[in-house]
């Protein structure tokens, strides 16, 4: 369980996540979005769009842990999303937005929450009982993986670029 000041600094954290994603991917070259470092790799733009539907499935589960707490939640295949979904068909702005929207609104929650709410739980078919904290730790976490997997793709592009 994290201490107040943790949970303070969590979600501050979390609520500059589209700032956060806004300014990173314009440091990104556009002529590298496509780029795939490796055939199970995804490219920045699928990465994005997947930024999206993840924060998608964290708004979900957010309500769930606090309208139904005890309750378990869904999983989603995110490969088959990126593959089913054919990401680069769709816009990187919109995703973006999206991110943005929903962050947004799940921060209107998160800082109206008093401090028995953040002891409910859900159940993760994967990770088990999970807590407000669990996944406020998750979805914080979660941009800051994926920056450094658009910075290793910017790497490998970089690096192919100079062998050419």
């Amino acid at each position: 369980m994290l201490t107040s000041d943790e949970r303070a600094e969590r979600i501050e954290s979390y609520g500059r996540g589209p700032i956060t994603l806004n300014e990173f991917i314009h440091t990104l070259p556009r002529e590298m979005w496509q780029f795939r470092p490796a055939p199970d790799r995804w490219t920045i733009h699928e990465i994005i769009c997947h930024l999206a539907d993840a924060e998608v499935n964290g708004y979900v589960r957010l309500r769930k842990l606090l309208a139904e707490p005890g309750d378990t939640v869904g999983l989603y295949d995110q490969d088959a999303w990126t593959t089913h979904l054919d990401y680069h068909q769709h816009s990187v702005v919109n995703a973006v937005e999206l991110f943005r929207i929903l962050r947004q609104s799940n921060m209107s929650w998160l800082r109206s929450l008093d401090d028995d709410a953040w002891s409910t739980t859900i159940q993760h078919p994967e990770r088990g009982k999970m807590s407000l904290d669990d996944w406020l730790v998750a979805y914080d976490d979660h941009l800051e993986g994926h920056i450094k997997q658009m910075t290793g793709n910017l790497e490998a592009w970089r690096a192919q670029a100079s062998q050419s």
